[in-house]
């Protein structure tokens, strides 16, 4: 489920808090990195159930109002659109989503009163008015609607947010990166969704058995942190226009990692690695890093190749 360039961020994360000293255990931090990764699954089904219980408050209200001693027309003939919505169908007939909702014990009896405030807040936008304005029967329509809820409303409840806080430090970390996920999943596996098809796993895993993704992720962390003098001498050889001490760690750690994927991740593309710590670097480092990690990779991958220590193979080529 995980894009490679989250797990970059993860791991660049966990290179920060290594390298900054806040922590010097090998082992511990990694198994620190693979809880962060895995706490955004627990995030993401989570949001999902989240999503499913503003469904069901609306299906109660509906009730609710059905049973008003003097009901109105609107009351005793509510309009259903939202709460049959095809994608909430989809999720609670789905075995695979309750058995990780009863695994990771997720129950919002105690916070009815936040799906409310969320619930009224999603009444009052356009984009839910013009759904429920919909007459005929629209999948499109239905998916549509879940990916504007999380774009548009979720990023924003504070509430939410707060109440994730409490549960886990890794939930407040991960939060808008979980709705990128949950886009994605709204938006490309929900459809095909039947009773026994298994939820998207947090990494990729090809033939059903190598899991490529969790390989990457401890290779990538272990060797940066295992060939940092030799890492370190290259790059204070690339960067003698400027003080090597005074470069920002988040750039060194950011080269440091290109380094690593550039001669030992065989089936990561040399132009993928280029692009994707460019734009790490737009995010993370100051304005300027942007074209200071551009240049001294630019450099790097010119001499690596010259010395033949760039071996790509397989989907990864060297162009």
């Amino acid at each position: 489920m995980l894009y490679r360039r989250h797990l970059r961020i993860k791991v660049l994360q966990a290179l920060y808090a290594w390298f900054s000293g806040s922590t010097d255990d090998l082992p511990k931090g990694e198994k620190q990195l693979l809880l962060s990764i895995n706490k955004l699954y627990e995030l993401f089904v989570y949001q999902v159930s989240f999503l499913v219980e503003v469904k069901r408050f609306a299906a109660t209200r509906i009730e609710e109002n059905r049973r008003k001693f003097i009901p109105t027309e609107a009351d005793l003939n509510p309009n259903l659109r939202f709460v049959d919505n095809d994608i909430f169908k989809k999720l609670e007939a789905n075995k695979d989503f309750l058995k990780k909702e009863e695994l990771f014990k997720i129950n919002w009896a105690d916070e009815q009163e936040l799906v409310r405030k969320f619930y009224k807040k999603l009444q009052a936008k356009g984009f839910y008015q013009d759904y429920m304005e919909k007459t005929a029967e629209d999948s499109d329509a239905d998916k549509k609607l879940l990916i504007q809820i999380v774009d548009q409303l979720i990023p924003d409840f504070e509430l939410l947010r707060s109440l994730y806080e409490e549960k886990s430090v890794y939930f407040v970390d991960g939060y808008d990166l979980v709705n990128l996920l949950l886009i994605k999943f709204f938006d490309s596996n929900v459809r095909g969704l039947q009773p026994d098809t298994t939820l998207p796993s947090i990494y990729k895993t090809e033939d059903g058995s190598a899991n490529d993704d969790l390989d990457f992720v401890k290779r990538l962390y272990r060797k940066v942190i295992a060939n940092d003098d030799e890492n370190n001498a290259i790059l204070e050889e690339k960067t003698s226009s400027w003080d090597y001490d005074r470069v920002p760690l988040m750039d060194i750690i950011l080269l440091k990692m290109a380094i690593v994927e550039l001669q030992v991740m065989e089936t990561v593309p040399v132009k993928v690695t280029l692009n994707e710590y460019i734009e790490l670097a737009k995010y993370f480092s100051p304005v300027k890093s942007r074209n200071f990690v551009n240049g001294v990779l630019d450099r790097l991958i010119k001499e690596f190749k010259e010395q033949g220590k760039i071996k790509k193979v397989g989907r990864g080529l060297l162009e």
